[in-house]
């Protein structure tokens, strides 16, 4: 309890704000079109399927309203840049941009669901009103608007029509339907399965979501959903006319009603963030404009290739990412990688590994698969978008800070450990950071490679600088064949790793969790560690668990807080 009060407290109150919101939107819109009076007549032929569609639409409205907020980064950089937010729950919390403009796009889900329903319902009702079982009234209500003189209720204007056709000729109709195949594919091209093996289909139906707002604000044209106008109100006498229907249109006191449709409303809810993601669309359109010089290629073992590169203006921090597109590659496509040079170097660089059609096409063109390396003016034009911040540009902002990375993900460390070494080689050294602890789990001795350079020039700093207890570095093979266990137990006596090259050995097999975390709260009692990892789902789950269990509940307590790698 005392690790979730002080680790969740933000999120879990900025979450039943927003789920109060929408009970409250859902529950306030439901109860007027229950019982408005503009609505009765309504409501004879619809029942309790007109406030329900009326409700959800009210619902869809706000959350459409905070959709493209999460995503538009550069705000969110900024607000990870002011002094409100800079350090703590707040700045963990806008590292969760991504999880809430998920759970978003799950309530949009829902209530499109309710929605559709609904109205589905209603068009049946519409139909069935102007048979013998709607009853006497249902069957005026429906033939409201054959003379030329009145406005009609029922929009399916005859029993016999073809229901099918008179909703797919409607503006509503068509618009409901665009609608909702775009979010139907966006929400399913967005699973993790899809996003991790087809990035691209992933892009490309996201890019959807434009057509989605243009329809969504459309939608509300057709005006289905219709109720009497408030002139007709004052001249029809409801308390007294809704008794005596079969006076209609004989007596000055109860002229037949006249109905009318909601004017759209939608524009005005997401008007103000369509217009600030058209900026920061902009914004982004300007930077992919900016000329990028690539000034080296590296090739890696395990198919990882290193580019890096230089951009007038492009300033940095440890941990940040940027997104890439590559026009001979895809002049659609961007694409997210993780920045592994430090501020300090003069030149900013991403390591990519071959694992979809784009990173491929990127690696081919690079030159990554020829025998001889190509020239400057050969290697193609890369557009920048960024850099943006991350879960692991906080690791400088605890006093201990433990790094778990896993294959790949170890990328935002290798930022952030080259920026610890250019700290502690220089003169004025300022960190208030005392102690990092680095995991990396690999499957294989390959992948270690291409990182052991900068650990062993790290571990040689802080030896010189008598700092050898700064950094901690805990290596794990979680799998290797029966030559290379061989080749380990025989030097297993070195000095240095025969794996790595390092003085800390290589760890065989998967960390115990449990061990680790409580030697890790043991030794720096009374202390708020900051944990950071980038890596699988299944892991994090586990670290998340870990950081629970070993948080004191005494506020004076050890303290570990789980920031995870999310973009």
């Amino acid at each position: 309890m005392g690790y979730w009060i002080l680790n969740e407290t933000t999120t879990f109150l900025i979450l039943v704000t927003w789920l109060g919101l929408n009970a409250y939107l859902f529950i306030d819109t439901f109860i007027w079109y229950e019982n408005a009076d503009l609505y009765y007549y309504t409501r004879v032929i619809l029942g309790s399927t007109l406030a329900w569609a009326r409700a959800s639409a009210m619902c869809l409205n706000f959350n459409c309203m905070l959709i493209l907020l999460p995503v538009c980064r550069n705000c969110v950089s900024v607000l990870r840049g002011t002094t409100v937010c800079c350090r703590g729950d707040l700045r963990r919390l806008l590292d969760k941009n991504i999880t809430f403009h998920r759970l978003v796009g799950y309530m949009i889900t829902l209530h499109t669901a309710i929605h559709i329903i609904a109205h589905c319902i209603n068009i049946e009702r519409y139909r069935v009103s102007q048979s013998v079982e709607a009853g006497e009234l249902g069957n005026i209500l429906a033939n409201i608007g054959n003379q030329s003189s009145e406005n009609y209720l029922n929009p399916i204007r005859g029993y016999n029509k073809n229901i099918i056709k008179e909703v797919f000729v409607s503006v509503a109709g068509i618009t409901g339907f665009v609608i909702t195949l775009a979010l139907v594919l966006i929400i399913t091209s967005s699973t993790e399965l899809i996003r991790r093996s087809f990035y691209e289909v992933f892009w490309y139906t996201h890019n959807l979501f434009i057509i989605f707002f243009i329809g969504l604000v459309i939608h509300g044209a057709g005006q289905v959903v219709r109720g009497q106008t408030p002139q007709s109100m004052v001249l029809h006498n409801l308390s007294y006319c809704k008794d005596h229907y079969y006076e209609w249109g004989e007596t000055a006191q109860c002229p037949v009603p006249q109905f009318s449709g909601n004017k759209p409303a939608t524009w005005k809810w997401v008007f103000f963030p369509l217009v600030l993601y058209t900026c920061e669309s902009i914004v982004r359109f300007w930077r992919s404009k900016q000329e990028v010089v690539i000034t080296k290629v590296i090739t890696h073992s395990s198919n990882v290739l290193e580019i890096q590169m230089k951009k007038s203006g492009f300033s940095m921090e440890p941990g940040q990412y940027i997104f890439l597109q590559c026009p001979a590659v895809s002049r659609l496509e961007w694409h997210p990688f993780t920045l592994t040079s430090a501020p300090e170097e003069p030149f900013f660089s991403v390591h990519v590994r071959a694992v979809g059609d784009w990173t491929q096409g990127l690696l081919a063109e690079c030159g990554a698969n020829r025998t001889q390396s190509l020239e400057p003016w050969q290697l193609p034009r890369l557009a920048v978008d960024g850099p943006y911040g991350s879960a692991a540009t906080n690791v400088f902002h605890y006093d201990v800070s433990v790094c778990i990375a896993a294959g790949i993900g170890v990328t935002p460390f290798a930022s952030v450990l080259k920026s610890i070494w250019y700290k502690y080689c220089s003169a004025r050294n300022a960190m208030g950071l005392k102690k990092v602890y680095f995991y990396w789990l690999c499957r294989d001795t390959h992948s270690f490679e291409w990182f052991a350079d900068l650990l062993i020039s790290l571990e040689e700093q802080m030896s010189e600088q008598g700092k050898t207890d700064f950094l901690s570095y805990h290596l794990f093979l979680t799998g290797w064949d029966e030559n290379q266990a061989a080749h380990i137990a025989f030097h297993c006596d070195n000095d240095l790793d025969v794996i790595t090259g390092l003085r800390h050995k290589t760890n065989f097999g998967r960390p115990n969790w449990n061990k680790e975390f409580r030697f890790i709260a043991e030794r720096h009692s009374g202390t708020s560690i900051g944990v950071f990892f980038c890596g699988p789902k299944s892991l994090s789950k586990i670290l998340n668990s870990m950081c629970r269990l070993h948080s004191s509940s005494d506020p004076r307590g050890v303290h570990f807080h789980y920031n995870k790698e999310s973009f």
